[in-house]
């Protein structure tokens, strides 16, 4: 994904209510005719939310690490902190992809098909 891309998602996912939902799985299921091939297509695109998200989170955290521990450094840290608390705000990815796949913003082949 491009830098772009990941602002885009960034600002898209600030809209999505972190609460819990009730949804209609009659509509989850009629996206691949499958109640648990949905679930599944979302479940792996969570999977990979997540590991961009960590993989960001950790090359930016990689910038404060040090090889000497000073104590004072810990404490007064408030960037880190910052980045930190932004990423604990942000939807869980199995909401993320829930809203993806709701909106048809993810490709899935039909089960079967070959590649």
């Amino acid at each position: 994904m491009g830098k772009k891309i990941i602002e885009r998602k960034k600002d898209e996912v600030k809209t999505l209510t972190p609460f819990i939902e009730t949804r209609d799985c009659g509509a989850i299921a009629n996206k691949t005719g499958n109640l648990y091939a949905s679930i599944n297509v979302i479940a792996k695109r969570a999977n990979q939310i997540n590991s961009k998200v960590k993989e960001e989170l950790h090359k930016k955290l990689e910038e404060f690490a040090s090889t000497t521990d000073n104590l004072e450094e810990v404490f007064e840290n408030r960037e880190q902190i910052e980045i930190s608390k932004f990423y604990e705000r942000l939807p869980k990815p199995v909401l993320v992809a829930l809203n993806e796949f709701h909106n048809d913003e993810i490709y899935h082949r039909p089960q079967g098909e070959t590649k």
